[in-house]
């Protein structure tokens, strides 16, 4: 059934309806469903976790707050916490959606690469994507030997393998710091430290939508982690053509529609990548951005469904 069908199948004359997975109806939510409205949509807050398949539906669906209808696009905001079993029950629910041709941003498939530190570091690599050396093991002698031999060469950094902002994170100079098997849950994710202190830490975070550079922002920090919900301050930054053509490809390498590429300058000056983020927050661009971003984000769904009246919100 075509946008266009659905809609007169609902006897309304509003625009499309977008569905936005969310865990908590955050100020993100907020933010995008503003956005959408001011662009002529209406924003439908869903928890994946409230979705589930009814096989006597004609697209075997339960998607809260659409009824028997299905949402005519998705924005993935968050997943949520929960078993293997009712986290890999989330994500059929956006893989089959996308079946049904609705279109998902970002893709199960992306979403999945993203979160998994692992896969997203063998999928950069294997694509030529510049980022520091990286180590993911699933013994804890195999561990110690990596820090024996790399750690002359500098410090590494231990990161859980599904971890986000900045939590979890620790240097590791000898093997007598590394956790024991039990603590990194049988796998270690270690990766070459790159950054540099000079006066303070920083890296680059650049939003990516839609094979475009919406804005960047630069992350100082007194710490070498650099996130800003542990305190670090977000500056705007004109990013140059060599870092938008590297978080462009790198965004193309997992498959995002939307990013937040995370970047930063090692010791001789070369420009890694240090994380791609699938669910990206934007409140703190937001701050030192002269633009709404939920509005260009709002505008870019809306383009992809081809709406014939989304209005821009730069």
């Amino acid at each position: 059934m075509s946008l266009s069908d659905r809609q007169a199948s609902r006897k309304v004359p509003a625009g499309p309806r977008i569905a936005i997975a969310i865990d908590i109806y955050d100020w993100h939510a907020r933010d995008f469903s503003a956005a959408l409205a001011r662009a002529g949509a209406i924003a439908v807050p869903v928890r994946l976790a409230q979705c589930g398949f009814d096989t006597r539906r004609p697209h075997g669906l339960i998607i809260p707050g659409f009824g028997r209808d299905l949402p005519d696009g998705v924005l993935v905001r968050a997943i949520g916490s929960g078993t293997f079993e009712s986290v890999t029950l989330r994500l059929d629910v956006l893989h089959s959606l996308a079946a049904l041709g609705i279109p998902v941003l970002n893709s199960a498939r992306c979403i999945e690469i993203c979160v998994d530190k692992a896969a997203a570091s063998f999928l950069l690599g294997q694509k030529g994507i510049p980022a520091p050396p990286t180590w993911t093991l699933q013994s804890a002698e195999a561990a110690r030997q990596i820090v024996r031999r790399e750690a002359a060469r500098g410090p590494l950094v231990l990161k859980p393998l599904f971890g986000a902002q900045g939590f979890g994170l620790k240097l590791v100079r000898h093997e007598e710091d590394l956790p024991s098997f039990e603590e990194v849950e049988g796998v270690y994710y270690l990766q070459r430290f790159v950054g540099v202190d000079n006066h303070g830490f920083r890296d680059i975070r650049v939003l990516v939508s839609r094979g475009a550079v919406i804005g960047a922002m630069i992350r100082h920090s007194k710490h070498w982690i650099t996130n800003l919900k542990l305190g670090a301050r977000p500056q705007w930054h004109e990013p140059d053509e060599k870092m938008c053509d590297l978080a462009l490809r790198t965004a193309a390498a997992v498959g995002a529609e939307f990013a937040g590429v995370d970047l930063i300058y090692d010791a001789d000056h070369t420009l890694q990548v240090l994380e791609v983020n699938s669910m990206p927050g934007w409140r703190g661009l937001q701050q030192v951005a002269p633009f709404s971003i939920a509005g260009r984000l709002a505008t870019d769904v809306l383009n992809q469904l081809n709406w014939p009246r989304a209005r821009a919100q730069i």
